[in-house]
């Protein structure tokens, strides 16, 4: 039988597979040998493409939503009992989402190798989320939190989440950069959602209630939606080295981006932190307080699809430049001059256009990689450069507490308090993150 005979979805040439993914060439052997159709669904559009989308939309959401808005935890658990005045609250958080953050690496060479375990991965870790969630719920010491709502569900969640690195490359190829923002997009906007609802949850039915019920939520809500999220490719049809090639980490490219991402990372989580307490400080009531965390989270949905949709068609350095110049904006100029929440809600809804767009740009990060290093496996790229933004998560706290020692400085506005230090050192950062574009200017690109 000819390769005419084959009913595909998408042409050979656009399929979703790359030197990391399942090759073609097997696959058509095999239709030849069986004398066989085999249709595929198509890459990029399509019903079945967009429920894809869909569901890593959901899972993004709810994976990294709830850690997202740990803020409201963390206000409630150091005002009542039984962990009024316990240190490390903040660590509970901190654990979540960078232990989640860097786990990846190791998460996506376990389901590379094994993969029958990707179609299993984000209901066994939904399971472990929930049960960490529920194990929570009878915590009555700070270290309970930090094993239980901390260590265990980020565990879980990496797991879950993994396997989307596998599928999308199947599912969009022309407009990856778009699918991966899309994706990202979830956890903005459920960013913007959650404070609010587990704000009234806290208050109304205390912590107990409150980690049983989100526990009971992830099963509500994803377990539905997996329906949808499967590969796009057969395991049967897929062929895949199980050696790694991370000969990237030597690639001038991967190196340079990469370090723009940790520094940003480095100074992106602090406003995070602290703007509910900074709004505070401005008079604001808790619920004003919270519409801060609300405005960057939205405005972070709105910038990741941006983001996404624009590294698709223009070069990723410019895209980068871009957001730095935003968010340092933002930053020095608005937060620096805030005297009203009027202001500060401004540079919230700014900064987080612009800031949290970052993780939107890696897809292009790993084409840009895959330029020079053809062997590398972009899903191994995006896992060391999820890493990266790791470790900039877990620095956060330490590096907050040290710049808060620095105020007040003897300036006006913002710039006067004790947030001086903190506020200097992530704009900052926020320039340094746009670096790429000068080492393009350079020739080191």
């Amino acid at each position: 039988m000819s390769t005419e005979n084959i009913e595909l979805g998408t042409p050979l040439t656009s399929r979703g597979l790359d030197s990391g993914s399942a090759q073609v060439a097997p696959e058509i052997a095999d239709l030849n040998e069986t004398n066989q159709t085999f249709a595929l669904p198509p890459a990029d559009s399509g019903k079945d493409a967009w429920l894809f989308l869909f569901s890593c939309f959901m899972l993004e959401a709810l994976i990294w939503g709830f850690p997202a808005s740990y803020g409201v935890f963390q206000d409630y658990y150091s005002t009542h009992e039984p962990f009024e005045g316990s240190q490390n609250i903040a660590v509970v958080g901190a654990a979540a989402m960078g232990i989640m953050y860097m786990d990846i690496t190791l998460m996506f060479p376990l389901l590379r190798y094994y993969q029958r375990l990707r179609l299993w991965a984000a209901p066994i870790g939904l399971v472990i989320m929930g049960l960490a969630l529920g194990l929570g719920s009878f915590s009555t010491k700070v270290s309970h939190l930090i094993l239980t709502q901390g260590v265990i569900y980020a565990i879980g969640g990496g797991f879950a989440w993994t396997p989307i690195l596998f599928f999308l490359e199947q599912w969009w190829v022309r407009r990856r950069g778009f699918a991966y923002g899309a994706t990202m997009a979830g956890l903005g906007l459920s960013g913007a959602i959650l404070p609010l609802i587990l704000e009234w949850l806290l208050h109304n039915y205390g912590y107990q209630t409150t980690l049983r019920v989100c526990a009971l939520s992830f099963v509500a809500l994803n377990f539905p939606v997996l329906i949808f999220f499967k590969p796009r490719l057969p395991l049967s049809q897929t062929v895949e080295s199980r050696r790694f090639d991370l000969s990237f980490w030597k690639c001038s490219n991967f190196l340079i981006l990469q370090s723009g991402n940790v520094v940003q990372s480095l100074g992106y989580f602090l406003p995070t932190i602290y703007l509910p307490t900074f709004a505070r400080s401005l008079g604001a009531s808790t619920l004003q307080s919270i519409v801060t965390v609300i405005l960057l989270n939205g405005a972070a949905f709105v910038g990741s699809l941006c983001m996404g949709t624009a590294v698709d068609k223009f070069d990723v350095t410019k895209c980068l430049f871009v957001s730095a110049v935003g968010s340092a904006i933002g930053v020095f100029v608005l937060w620096g001059l805030s005297t009203s929440l009027a202001t500060l809600y401004c540079f919230c809804a700014v900064y987080g256009a612009f800031a949290g767009c970052y993780s939107s740009s890696w897809s292009a990060i790993m084409r840009e990689t895959k330029e020079k290093k053809e062997t590398a496996d972009s899903g191994m790229i995006f896992a060391c450069l999820s890493a990266g933004k790791g470790v900039g998560n877990l620095a956060s706290g330490p590096l907050s507490e040290i710049l808060l020692r620095y105020g007040p400085w003897k300036a006006g506005m913002a710039y006067g308090s004790n947030y001086g230090a903190l506020i200097v050192f992530t704009g900052v950062t926020s320039v340094l993150g746009g670096w790429s574009i000068a080492a393009r200017r350079l020739g080191w690109l």
